[in-house]
């Protein structure tokens, strides 16, 4: 390792891998990247199991993106394929698309609802709520109270915790309700996943002259042996700082990993299960990937309140603690906090890259 260092970066996920490889490539800044796993690629992790599938390790991952930045700057590094996420969800013992759109509602009801019909319906139904405080106010106050019971409810409680009624608008919010029959997940006019699989995206990321990667390190065991100018931090804000103003509150997740010796399990990567099960969703890889093979792996997710932290809590106390941590990152002038965990926030990977990249730009200005 050179003896100095112009960058350390923490965390090998999306917004410490691509300010990295900016940092590297556009600045040609030396850097160190320090990752407390055993692998680069934070959650978006992928590997091939003992049957040879390629599975997500920490739960579902597809890229979407509306900025046109980040979609050329990841297909700078490999070819995507055109999948389109497609979710559905078990209720009632019924397989249904999620987001709720016409179709869901139909065969959810037994009807036969034209959009205009469901429109009238769902204006009937509605609760009409003077100001949405919280996550259940954004759902009943568009589709009413049964919709709520039935998709939103249980699942929001198992994911999180808590109920709806205690958490941010944002978590709801990020759902939409469609009238007609499109049932993608996502909108975004640029969607697809690496054909290669996210590792190997990193890979190609991270694989530069400038660039010296370490991993399974905590990066507070090399701040005494190696010399660096400025830090880019990607970690849990409240680690940073030793947990000054309290641990921050997060939601972690355990994952199940089944081989079954069928072609495909469902018809879809994701299924849902908000009501029943203690597991939120069976995620299977295949439909990712396309990826030809006579067996198929599939992962259950269960929310958990204590491990890895994944989710920020959406809650107001908890903004508010963090608030305290943003102040003391405000005093520092030589550390940038970057991504979901540094700034407490539920970014995409979208989010995570096109902050990286603009974090590097403004860094480029102040030279």
């Amino acid at each position: 390792m050179p003896e100095r260092y112009d960058f350390l970066v923490v965390g090998a996920g999306f917004a410490g891998s691509v300010s990295a490889e900016r940092l590297a490539s556009k600045l040609n800044k030396k850097v160190l990247l320090v990752e407390k796993r055993g692998h680069i690629g934070g959650n978006a992790y992928d590997f091939y199991d003992d049957a040879g599938i390629l599975v997500h390790k920490y739960g579902a991952h597809c890229f979407h993106t509306n900025y046109d930045d980040v979609w050329d700057y990841v297909r700078s590094f490999g070819e995507f394929n055109n999948y389109v996420h497609r979710v559905r969800t078990c209720v009632d013992g019924k397989i249904l698309p999620i987001p709720i759109n016409l179709t869901t509602v139909n065969a959810l009801m037994g009807k036969q609802f034209s959009e205009a019909e469901l429109r009238a319906y769902f204006e009937t139904v509605r609760i009409r709520v003077p100001e949405v405080k919280n996550s259940r106010d954004v759902v009943v106050s568009v589709v009413g109270e049964y919709f709520y019971e039935k998709f939103f409810k249980n699942y929001t409680f198992k994911q999180w915790g808590v109920y709806p009624d205690e958490l941010s608008p944002e978590v709801t919010s990020r759902i939409p309700i469609r009238y007609d029959t499109d049932d993608r997940y996502f909108s975004d006019k640029h969607q697809g996943m690496p054909k290669e699989g996210f590792f190997k995206l990193f890979e190609k990321i991270l694989n530069h002259k400038n660039i010296t990667v370490i991993t399974n390190t905590d990066y507070k065991d090399v701040l005494e042996s190696v010399k660096f100018d400025k830090i880019i931090y990607t970690g849990p804000v409240d680690y940073f700082f030793d947990h000054m103003h309290g641990k921050l509150p997060y939601r972690s997740q355990s994952f199940e990993f089944e081989t079954h010796d069928t072609e495909y399990f469902q018809e879809v990567a994701v299924v849902n299960y908000p009501n029943d099960f203690r597991y939120t969703k069976i995620t299977e890889s295949k439909h990712f990937t396309y990826q030809k093979h006579h067996q198929t792996t599939i992962v259950k997710e269960y929310p958990e309140a204590e491990g890895e932290p994944y989710y920020p809590m959406p809650m107001e106390n908890a903004r508010k603690q963090y608030e305290r941590y943003a102040k003391e990152a405000e005093k520092l002038k030589t550390v940038y906090f970057a991504g979901r965990l540094a700034q407490y926030r539920y970014y995409n990977m979208d989010q995570a890259i096109k902050q990286a990249l603009d974090l590097v730009g403004t860094i480029a200005k102040g030279e």
